[in-house]
């Protein structure tokens, strides 16, 4: 077959419009690798684009979806063969070029990760670009001292994508785990990822009390940033670090740098999009080997194209759970 099925962005009177629609392969966007997409997911950035905010994408019609793992069928580079099993996140694919929302995706070879073994394409989409970056999160954490047993570790977006993974992953590596999230019917579903201990974000929403607050963190994952990131840095341990991924709460930074001074405190910035190859290859296999694949199954919310435009409104308000997986095989 060359024709395929997407989710197609059109723009009319400065208001997006999405559309099932069916597209011929000529259209699909240059690139060494033609790859039969089986799964994909929803981000929040996937959230932003569907509801055109932050002019991310600049031209129309336009095929979105930052992820998206399945198999190749066409290969121009000889280090990916027709068969192999695929996984891409970020590269700015989904925003500057067509993605993952459509059954067929054509790409650059060197954004391409092959799958380890032990993650399928569907489980590749469970984790994704918020997984991901939750596991680049714990190699810096690491990279900068955390050790299990050196203390509480918290992670803030607790039930979101980053969180979730965060969560499951920091438990499984012997970490004791705080989750801090405002949606407290979720506590169990936390518990159930590995988290020892619940915490309303209130407690770090409204800012810092004062320059330098108890110590309480070994470490700390955060996808929130503004006022919370703020307060969270008052309250690390001495040299502790937090790894800073997100703005769910906004994109300023309200803070002292009393943290830095007095106790050595590290921000580590997370970016995922432009992640170079090696250190993707290596979060992969970290992946594959430290995050409980039925643990992951727990997060999971399936769908379809259909269910995108609807799911953009509910990540963008926080009230999604967990990963979306976006069933494209049927």
């Amino acid at each position: 077959m060359t024709d395929f099925k997407a989710l197609v962005l059109h723009e009319k009177d400065g208001k997006l419009e999405p559309r099932i629609e069916r597209l011929d392969d000529k259209l699909l966007p240059p690139g060494e690798v033609l790859v039969r997409v089986e799964y994909s997911t929803l981000n929040y950035k996937d959230g932003m684009i569907l509801e055109g905010l932050g002019r991310l994408v600049r031209k129309y019609p336009h095929v979105p979806g930052v992820d998206f793992a399945g198999t190749v069928e066409e290969s121009a580079d000889p280090a990916l063969q027709p068969g192999d099993k695929v996984v891409l996140t970020g590269w700015r694919v989904g925003e500057q070029t067509w993605g993952g929302y459509a059954e067929k995706a054509r790409v650059k070879a060197g954004q391409l990760v092959k799958l380890p073994p032990g993650i399928d394409t569907r489980h590749a989409m469970a984790i994704g670009t918020a997984g991901f970056t939750a596991m680049l999160a714990v190699m810096a954490l690491e990279q900068h001292g955390l050790r299990p047993g050196s203390g509480d570790v918290l992670v803030t977006g607790a039930a979101g994508g980053v969180g979730s993974v965060a969560v499951a992953l920091l438990a499984k590596l012997g970490h004791r785990v705080v989750a801090s999230t405002g949606r407290p019917e979720q506590a169990e579903y936390l518990q159930g990822l590995g988290a020892a201990a619940i915490v309303d974000r209130a407690e770090f929403s409204d800012g810092p009390k004062r320059p330098l607050d108890t110590e309480r963190w070994a470490g700390a994952v955060d996808s929130v940033g503004s006022k919370t990131l703020a307060c969270l840095l008052t309250q690390m341990k001495y040299r502790a670090s937090v790894a800073a991924c997100g703005l769910a709460q906004g994109n300023d930074l309200p803070a002292s740098v009393i943290p830095f001074l007095l106790r050595g405190v590290k921000l580590l910035g997370i970016d995922s999009v432009m992640s170079p190859m090696p250190e993707r290859q290596e979060a992969w296999s970290r992946l594959a080997r430290d995050l409980p694949m039925d643990v992951l199954d727990r997060m999971i919310e399936p769908a379809l194209l259909e269910d995108l435009p609807g799911l953009a409104k509910k990540i963008l308000a926080g009230k999604v759970r967990g990963r979306v997986v976006v069933d494209l095989r049927r």
